[in-house]
């Protein structure tokens, strides 16, 4: 008695879902019918009145009007982006024609005045006594930094110019390989370049903060083209303005939008990655462009200068001559600075 109770109560549970089900269909399915049959004979009217034109259907899809998609996530229901095409002209245009005669502008004219002033040397005798300029610690931070940079430089220049200036010098296959190295080189040295920035900060930022001398020194622009020497501390302003406008405003402004590009799964729309990669590129130029000064600066334009990175030391004279204020601050006790002669700031660790 009890089981064919339950055998009815199921027959019934059975038939009023399966009711329902029915009921809800054929509630939906004349809306559903009747949209399709609305699309449908537009579709038919514009065949008949122009027969293989697919140009009313392409313009609705480059609308950027969000459409139907089973696929869940941010854009996924809009097929064509029409800004991604501004994008790509500009970034094939404008940027890469103009950065890149900005960067050999920028090559041609210091070549010029390395030609016109040559290398700025001593005015007087090295005495051999050696003064410590940078530590250990701030060596590896800023070679580190640079080594990461120039990588970083060579294979973004690849990516942003290689398919106009190397492509057809060195053609489609060995173009691919490099294109290829270049993309996971600049991949995965790039979050590496923001850390070495991070710690380039807090290294260097007690001794760049501005003082009222760098004021002089800009008016004379260093004594650059006087030959003679404006006192400064232990970075001058020109080195200031380097770090703080250079090394630290570009380098936080390239590393933000080259983590946007480097990793897309964040959920960020095409359009943000598409302005990331402007402001990307257009950083990155003037970074080299400023960079291209600071290694001219450091090893052909001024005697001594490469030294006192590769070594950590420079003679008393150098450190007068270009850091008065600094050199007086050593000598009086109130700058922590190791001292010993030219032969141990030499001998090997």
């Amino acid at each position: 008695m009890a089981k064919s109770t339950l055998i009815a109560a199921a027959h019934i549970f059975a038939a009023t879902l399966g009711l329902a089900v029915v009921c809800g269909a054929s509630a939906q399915s004349p809306a559903v019918s009747q949209k399709d049959e609305q699309y449908a004979t537009k579709q038919q009217a514009q065949q008949a009145a122009q027969p293989l034109n697919n140009q009313p259907v392409w313009s609705e899809v480059r609308s950027g009007l969000k459409q139907y998609t089973s696929i869940p996530g941010r854009e996924t229901n809009v097929l064509v982006q029409p800004s991604g095409q501004t994008w790509r002209a500009l970034r094939d245009g404008q940027i890469s024609v103009y950065g890149g005669w900005a960067l050999v502008v920028m090559f041609l004219a210091l070549l010029a005045f390395y030609w016109r002033m040559g290398t700025i040397e001593l005015h007087s005798p090295e005495t051999g006594r050696k003064i410590e300029r940078f530590t250990s610690w701030e060596r590896s931070v800023h070679w580190a930094t640079a080594a990461s940079f120039t990588i970083l430089a060579l294979s973004g220049l690849v990516i942003l110019f290689g398919k106009g200036v190397l492509l057809p010098l060195i053609g489609y296959t060995l173009f691919s390989w490099l294109a290829i190295l270049s993309k996971n080189l600049h991949n995965f040295v790039g979050p590496l370049f923001c850390v070495c920035i991070v710690l380039l900060f807090f290294t260097f930022v007690r001794d760049n903060m501005w003082r009222a001398h760098d004021v002089a020194w800009f008016r004379q622009f260093g004594g650059l083209f006087s030959g003679r020497d404006v006192p400064s501390g232990r970075f001058n302003a020109g080195e200031k303005a380097w770090f703080w406008f250079g090394a630290l405003a570009l380098g936080v402004i390239i590393s933000a939008s080259g983590l946007v590009l480097d990793f897309p799964n964040f959920n960020q729309t095409r359009q943000t990655m598409q302005v990331s990669n402007v402001v990307h590129s257009v950083a990155t130029t003037l970074f080299m462009m400023a960079a291209l000064a600071h290694i001219y600066l450091g090893t052909l334009g001024m005697s001594g200068a490469y030294d006192a990175m590769r070594t950590g030391y420079v003679d008393e004279t150098w450190a007068r001559e270009h850091h008065e204020y600094w050199y007086n601050d050593v000598k009086s006790g109130k700058t922590q600075a190791a001292t010993t002669t030219a032969r141990e700031a030499h001998r090997p660790a």
